[in-house]
């Protein structure tokens, strides 16, 4: 039984029949006299509980009626680890005593309670009750802490680092919990879903790893479709790939493969090929874009949309260059070829010193490149990676290339299976050729490193693959399903695809330190996963930052950045040895990014700082 007293949540227990009592505005537990509630009938302990009440001066809102109260006084309420409503949902009327402190009220006394506190500025303040000097401890969910004078200290830092001017417009949703313990450290706005970014990619990579295992690795075959005689294959070459993400031609690695299968086909025979190069790209389906993209990321090599064969992240590099005087056209280079792309471009050479500026504009399914704007006169080359239209047809295009380089001759075009009709016959096809990527162990260390939203999406893709169905809604229902298995409630994720660039990501802090903390305590997903995260101050996205502080070489977080929103999600370890998860998102701000970013900064800072 509940009763609302102006700021203050009164929970009848009935095992003891005391009236216990919890601060909604500052989250503070503070004295009144000692009496238990007499055992009476419902409604007779009702009418006494209000008695108590007007006794004390507190005006009594029923809980049906208390609207004005459900901002931030229910938000307090719901987001400590182990709240009244979580608790009592779960265990009915006697969890509410472990989340407040027993304050066993007197009868009528002449004595004036304490005063409210005012509602604080901090958001911080908004979630958690504060010891103090007459609380012996504080049951939080299943665990039971002592509350210290460290940790409500660092409660107080992070409050005021939040509570900065700049940040003021934005929305912040901040969970550290610790890993030893259970006990929830700090939490704001732990159960609002929020937009992610790339900390989407945690989800992903946890249920790719669960589901495939980290050894997995994807298998590209290659068929003679026709005989090979003198030399001669009189027919086909065909490609059947299965989605492997990581043939690229940094460190000559595309390079190395294709010669080795060039290799491959003359120790079979075959000198020339008097067909085409087929690209069977049938084991996913034709939407390689994920759902809610902006049109307007599309022409840029992170929205590259995936395909069953994929060669250099379905991407491209732009070299561009000013030209000799102001006015000239810009020079464009492009590697590697093969991408299918057609330029046009009206790039100009701007006067020296001013800003360069490249926008790049590409519709879906067209080829046409469209680049506009200016650079300045005696600068450096800038460089732009651009998407390809069909992945597909630029992995054939870059292998008709290679096998030609290395002294097979093709004499036919490369061609993706759709523009096939009919199709090259399987079963009378024989295999010449069978590559296994690295494994998804590899994979994920790119995944998560440099934040490749290819990776992530090809991730979701094979999901779908391997539960029959290989769309990306089979693959993100399959996530879904597995991190709810793990306790992420239904309603605190919203999956649109499984890099986090679609904006109708949405995820509350609480799942991604409910995932982070099962992946850490699971001795199969742990270790690979852990070491594919960037470490503060030494690499990946993260290698910028933290330097020269205690989270330096320490933190291992996912990184999360798009228009307005920031994310890191990870963990810790705080100069006490406590090892601990967190998750810190920010979303709709107007302030700088940059400001952004070093607010998050400081927060992981002062948890590696942290010791009790």
């Amino acid at each position: 039984m509940t009763w609302r007293a102006d700021g203050l949540e009164l929970f009848y227990v009935t095992e003891d029949r005391k009236l216990y009592a919890v601060d909604m505005h500052g989250g503070t537990r503070f004295g009144v006299r000692h009496a238990a509630l007499p055992t009476r009938p419902a409604r007779e302990r009702h009418q006494h509980a209000q008695e108590l009440c007007a006794c004390a001066r507190w005006p009594v809102v029923s809980r049906q009626h208390a609207a004005g109260h459900d901002g931030v006084a229910d938000q307090r309420r719901r987001q400590l680890d182990g709240g009244a409503e979580e608790v009592t949902r779960r265990t009915g009327l006697k969890a509410c005593a472990t989340v407040v402190v027993a304050l066993t009220v007197a009868a009528c006394a002449t004595t004036k309670p304490p005063a409210l506190p005012a509602p604080p500025g901090s958001p911080a303040a908004e979630v958690r009750l504060k010891p103090d000097a007459t609380t012996a401890e504080v049951t939080t969910a299943d665990v039971r802490v002592k509350p210290d004078a460290a940790t409500d200290r660092l409660r107080r830092d992070i409050d005021a680092i939040l509570a900065e001017p700049q940040l003021a417009h934005g929305y912040w949703g901040v969970l550290v919990r610790s890993l030893k313990t259970g006990e929830t450290l700090y939490a704001v706005n732990a159960r609002k879903l929020m937009m992610p970014a790339s900390n989407m990619k945690i989800v992903t990579l946890a249920a790719t790893a669960e589901r495939l295992g980290w050894d997995y690795t994807y298998e590209t075959k290659v068929f003679a479709a026709g005989p090979i005689e003198s030399g001669v294959l009189h027919g086909d070459l065909v490609v059947v790939g299965s989605g492997d993400p990581s043939l690229v031609v940094a460190d000559g690695m595309a390079e190395r493969v294709f010669a080795e299968w060039a290799e491959r086909l003359k120790s079979k025979g075959v000198r020339t090929i008097d067909g085409r190069i087929i690209g069977d790209d049938n084991a996913f389906d034709d939407d390689g874009l994920g759902f809610g993209w902006s049109w307007d990321d599309l022409p840029d090599g992170y929205a590259a949309g995936v395909s069953a064969l994929q060669f250099n992240e379905s991407q491209v590099r732009l070299t561009i260059g000013p030209g000799a005087a102001p006015g000239d056209p810009a020079s464009i280079a492009i590697a590697p070829d093969g991408s299918g792309l057609v330029i046009r471009s009206s790039l100009k050479t701007a006067a020296a010193n001013t800003p360069a500026l490249v926008v790049a504009h590409r519709f879906p399914g067209s080829s046409r490149l469209e680049l506009r704007g200016s650079i300045p006169l005696g600068s450096a080359p800038a460089v732009h990676t651009v998407s390809v239209d069909n992945p597909t047809l630029f992995f054939v295009n870059a292998l008709r290339a290679a096998l030609i380089a290395h002294g097979i001759d093709v004499r036919g075009p490369a061609v993706d299976i759709d523009e096939v009709t009919p199709e090259p016959s399987r079963e009378t096809a024989v295999p010449v050729i069978a590559y296994r990527s690295p494994p998804l162990s590899n994979i994920a260390t790119t995944l998560m490193k440099i934040s490749l939203n290819f990776d992530a999406e090809t991730m979701v893709k094979t999901l779908g693959l391997t539960r029959g169905t290989p769309t990306f809604a089979a693959g993100l229902a399959d996530a879904r399903s597995l991190v709810e298995g793990w306790g992420v409630a239904a309603s605190d994720l919203i999956i649109a695809d499984g890099s986090g660039l679609s904006r109708y990501n949405l995820i509350t802090p609480e799942a991604l330190v409910t995932i982070l903390t099962h992946v850490d305590r699971d001795d199969r997903l742990r270790g690979p996963f852990e070491a594919s995260l960037p470490i503060a101050g030494r690499d990946g996205t993260l290698s910028n930052r933290m330097k020269g502080t205690p989270a330096e070489g320490n933190a291992r977080a996912k990184t999360g950045s798009m228009s307005n929103v920031r994310g890191l999600s990870g963990y810790v370890t705080t100069a006490g040895g406590e090892p601990v998860v967190f998750s810190i998102l920010a979303n709709n701000f107007e302030t700088a990014p940059e400001t952004i970013t070093r607010t998050v900064d400081a927060i992981v800072v002062r948890l590696a700082e942290f010791r009790r």
